[in-house]
């Protein structure tokens, strides 16, 4: 989904603006909680985040630990330009101004998923559900808080939007204008600002709010140092003993969601909100399918999707039998996870049968291009806690050829590629999201390992992407987690091609992933050449740049799989469906159709699972007819390019990677 132009003069006088806010927010620094006052003449302006951090928090007697873990928590310490997340937060303390989010960049659309989301055609997909756009007189107090925060620091709303320093002295008026609300002191201990912390999540209820507290409380315990996005140092010094003040919980008050139903981690917000299984007539059912998993098919996959529409869109889409189903949804403004379909039960959302009949869905809240909006610190930490916890539950690796976006989904026939989605795209922060679940992308190997994990630094990688307002247009100089591929290693030399995706060339569009890997993915070295590596991707050599003085992969060792001796090249498949031998009666065999791609040989493609061939067979209401085929044909997932392909087990020898033929193991 597309949003429109941003007015014109929207971004003119922020250099400037910056200098006269800061000075600004100095002057009002002080603890007004009714009708903000006219402001003293100005005092010299903090010359970095560090000190606004220190003056803010002096000025309204927040403890400098609170001010900078809720900063970090919400936002990691990052301005993001002055644009607004998803739910309208700005700024290092997210300040919600969701009018104005949705009046310069407005989104419209129907969600993710509004095509066929079970991806296969023996039940086409009727949907015929509509999105609405929010409605701007009646928005949430959560998402209005800067209008508060103005009104607190006498500030204006734009100052507070677009100057760093200024959205720190918002957000220390608005801790402590909740430390106040609560009757509690404005004390020096941190302890004493547990449910200050927790309430100023704009969670509307307890589990939520106290998962980002205890969040807050263990980046403080822990301590953190980073530099943002705009190049500056910021320190947060460790308190290891650290805890909530006895009472503290008490005081949140917040309503209790209803959990029942729920698959979440103890540690977790989350309610239920089912999705319809129900008898539509004339053939037709919505909006998922029952299922007995794992008992009847292992689950080995997660897919991460973001809904490209609000959260309350996405609540009602996912309850219209008209519509698709996932298993669950996460809240951008403070991490919030609705549960709607049971994981033993099987969601319509990856646009891939196959991968569908093995996976559980999660969507996010957001949109991928939109060059106005960002994912937020605590929709990353609940997501990575959800995963987490489902990986344990069901014995899932957590690596990127199990753990995969809807945009490395492989459409599952030839015909499918084109119209694949391409969520939740090159702005979602790959490497921070795995660190969360506790497995870091790291190097494991020197060349000699002859294969390598994409890895560029997220803030400093900004490849130029085209197209998030309309065709042509170029994005904003953003983070990213993705690298732009080569057919020689030359930033002149043209993009790789992706057959699939028709007879034009690759482009820079933020939508096109024909010459693209993703942070996490891994693939085997082809070739390297000074600050160049050469890869394996879609039967070629695609090439990246890949300096030692700051690399976007590092090395490791795989397993990859080869074309057996002898044979040319072997086929590759977007699904992994049984022989037609093993189909029972009364279950029509599916067709096993290869790709527009081959492994050829001397080709090397990294791997992480072999399966069995499988079909699950629902395309009637009455679960008694559903049956799964399991077949002895095995197929091992295969990182073929951005998307994961499949090719079958007898085609392929198994191998460690190593260094690529012609090079020795010093290279």
């Amino acid at each position: 989904m597309q949003g429109s132009a941003p007015p014109s003069g929207r971004r003119r006088g922020r250099r400037v603006l910056r200098t006269a806010t800061a000075a600004v927010a100095a002057a009002v620094l002080l603890p007004v909680f009714g009708t903000a006052q006219a402001a003293e003449p100005a005092p010299e302006a903090a010359e970095t985040l560090q000190q606004a951090f220190a003056d803010a928090a002096a000025n309204y007697q927040v403890p400098q630990s609170v001010l900078l873990g809720v900063a970090y928590m919400e936002s990691r310490w990052d301005t993001h330009q002055g644009l607004p997340s998803v739910t309208g937060g700005y700024g290092p303390m997210h300040l919600t101004d969701a009018r104005t989010a949705l009046t310069e960049f407005p989104q419209e659309g129907a969600g993710d998923g509004g095509e066929d989301g079970r991806g296969d055609d023996t039940r086409p997909l009727i949907t015929t559900a509509t999105a609405e756009a929010p409605d701007l007189a009646a928005l949430p107090a959560n998402l209005t808080t800067l209008d508060r925060a103005a009104t607190l620091t006498g500030l204006p709303a734009e100052a507070l939007r677009e100057d760093a320093a200024t959205n720190v002295a918002g957000g220390a008026a608005l801790l402590a204008d909740t430390q106040a609300q609560l009757a509690e002191p404005l004390s020096s201990d941190p302890a004493d600002w547990y449910a200050a912390v927790a309430r100023y999540s704009g969670a509307d209820d307890e589990a939520t709010a106290v998962a980002f507290a205890d969040d807050v409380f263990a980046v403080i315990e822990q301590g953190q140092a980073r530099t943002n996005d705009t190049g500056e140092q910021v320190t947060l010094s460790a308190e290891p003993s650290l805890a909530p003040a006895p009472g503290q919980a008490g005081l949140i008050g917040l309503k209790k969601h209803n959990a029942d139903g729920t698959e979440c981690p103890a540690d977790l917000g989350c309610e239920w909100v089912p999705a319809p299984y129900r008898d539509l007539g004339g053939g037709d059912y919505g909006n998922h399918d029952l299922g007995d998993r794992p008992n009847t098919q292992t689950i080995d996959t997660i897919v991460i999707h973001d809904t490209e529409g609000y959260w309350n869109t996405a609540m009602s889409l996912v309850q219209n039998p008209d519509y698709l189903a996932w298993h669950y949804t996460v809240r951008s403004v403070d991490g919030h996870v609705a549960q709607h379909v049971q994981t033993k039960d099987v969601g319509w959302h990856a646009g891939n049968w196959y991968l569908n009949a093995k996976s559980i869905g999660i969507e996010h809240e957001g949109f991928l291009i939109d060059p106005g909006t960002w994912y937020t610190e605590a929709m990353y930490h609940s997501s990575a806690r959800l995963v987490r916890y489902l990986a344990a539950k069901y014995h899932i690796p957590l690596d990127r050829q199990h753990i995969l976006g809807h945009d490395n989904v492989p459409g599952p026939t030839a015909s499918y590629i084109r119209g694949m989605h391409t969520d939740p795209g090159p702005y979602w922060d790959w490497a921070h999201y795995m660190a969360l679940m506790g497995a870091p992308l790291h190097a494991n190997a020197g060349p000699w390992g002859g294969a390598v994990t994409i890895r560029p630094e997220y803030e400093a990688n900004k490849p130029l992407y085209t197209g998030c307002v309309k065709a042509g247009d170029t994005c904003p100089a953003r983070g990213s987690e993705a690298i732009r591929l080569h057919t020689a290693p030359s930033t002149t030399a043209p993009l790789v091609k992706d057959v699939g995706l028709g007879a034009g060339p690759s482009t820079t569009g933020v939508n096109d992933v024909g010459a693209r890997a993703s942070t996490g993915q891994q693939f085997a070295v082809a070739e390297r050449q000074g600050d160049w590596t050469a890869i394996w991707y879609l039967g070629q050599k695609a090439w990246f740049h890949n300096p030692a003085e700051q690399p976007t992969a590092v090395n490791t060792v795989a397993l990859v799989v080869t074309p057996k001796p002898g044979l040319a090249g072997v086929p590759v498949y977007g699904r992994a469906y049984p022989e037609a031998s093993a189909y029972p009666p009364g279950v029509p065999v599916q067709g096993i159709f290869a790709m527009p791609y081959q492994v050829l040989a001397g080709q090397r493609y990294v791997t992480r699972n072999l399966v069995h061939g499988e079909y699950y067979y629902a395309v009637t209401f009455d679960e008694a007819s559903h049956r799964v085929v399991r077949g002895k044909q095995l197929y091992f997932e295969i990182q073929l390019g951005h998307r994961v392909e499949y090719v079958k087990a007898d085609d392929v020898t198994v191998q460690v990677s190593g260094a690529p033929p012609g090079h020795s193991p010093e290279d």
